[in-house]
């Protein structure tokens, strides 16, 4: 197919769909002109064909590279640069395109594209970090380019990983050495929910693509394996990674009764914020409650108490992730370890 898309034209595209080559031009570049159903049965039949479109990217894919990678977050591009997370991994991911004079297209996967805007033709390849919408998913496999994924697998791509399951489970482990009366969790986007709930019996997302599933999974087994259990009504669903959400979310469990001496922090912002709202609630972190995180961002070392947390390798991820699509690294899915640290607000 690929051979043969290095002979199609713009004309050859118009003739075997009997159509004008402005309608063909108009399904890659003004979608809005067509109708929903001639638009994708063009953009159909020119994937089958191998046709590329008629633009730049194409032209330069058929001569060679671009020199340019593209990068589909799972979230919103504004939350992206607020995430500190997200900020570690592009920081690892640039540091090694760079070096090598790549440059990085970023797209946001949770950004509703009513058109087709042709930014996939544009790209080497791609680093998708987090599990995209299945529609933009669909439209990167069908540019049959390479892809690595990041916090999460797709069959028949390689993948960069921490075990999510096991270092949340081994936190929540060291935090139950000292046995708590109530344990609650504060999680993260586990629920097809916009706002600040608890799950009772909400329907999880799929565990296997999602990693606060895996880490909730770590939470409940710890608490089992100890005797104990962990209902929906004491698990708060927080939509996301944001100080003001997990600031809600912590504050609603600490006023419940009987009130949580551990919270279960699915990421380091969500317990930084927890520590400020049982602070304003006048209870002292670790005496009256105890607080995990997981991440280990710059903050959970700095502020007081220092947070105990799960440190995973942030920027480590986007290094690993290009220097596997650049074949420096073995082309094999890795996944790198964590470590727990220990620190004031449970020891």
């Amino acid at each position: 197919m690929r051979t043969k898309s290095r002979n199609l034209t713009l004309k050859d595209m118009a003739e075997h769909l009997c159509v004008s080559t402005a309608t063909v031009s108009n399904a890659f570049n003004c979608p809005s002109q067509l109708s929903k159903e001639l638009r994708e049965h063009i953009l159909a039949e020119c994937r089958a064909l191998g046709y590329l479109g008629p633009n730049a990217a194409a032209r330069s894919l058929r001569t060679g590279r671009t020199g340019i990678i593209g990068v589909t977050l799972s979230n919103y591009l504004s939350y992206t640069f607020t995430d500190p997370v997200a900020n570690q991994f592009l920081q690892g991911l640039a540091e090694i395109f760079e070096a090598r004079e790549y440059s990085l297209l970023i797209m946001p996967s949770r950004d509703h594209m009513k058109e087709v805007k042709g930014y996939e033709s544009f790209v080497d390849g791609f680093i998708v970090y987090g599990p995209p919408q299945q529609q933009t998913l669909e439209r990167l496999i069908h540019q049959h380019k390479s892809i690595i994924t990041v916090d999460f697998e797709i069959e028949g791509y390689l993948s960069v990983n921490v075990d999510n399951y096991s270092s949340a489970r081994d936190c929540a482990a060291h935090a139950l050495k000292t046995a708590p009366r109530q344990i609650a969790v504060l999680g993260l986007r586990m629920i097809d929910c916009n706002r600040v709930c608890r799950i009772h019996e909400q329907q999880l997302f799929d565990g296997q693509c999602t990693i606060t599933v895996q880490r909730l999974q770590g939470f409940i087994d710890a608490v089992e394996a100890c005797g104990a259990s962990l209902p929906g009504e004491r698990i708060w669903h927080v939509p996301d990674n944001t100080h003001v959400l997990g600031y809600q979310a912590a504050r609603e469990a600490l006023m419940c009764s009987p009130r949580p001496d551990l919270l279960l922090c699915m990421s380091d912002r969500i317990a930084l914020a927890a520590i400020q709202a049982a602070r304003h609630l006048d209870l002292k972190v670790p005496e009256d409650v105890r607080i995990t995180g997981f991440d280990d961002i710059p903050e959970a070392g700095t502020q007081h108490p220092t947070l105990t947390t799960v440190h995973q390798q942030s920027v480590g991820k986007g290094r690993t992730a290009a220097e596997i699509f650049l074949g420096i690294e073995e082309e094999k899915s890795v996944v790198l370890p964590t470590e727990l640290m220990v620190r004031e607000s449970c020891p």
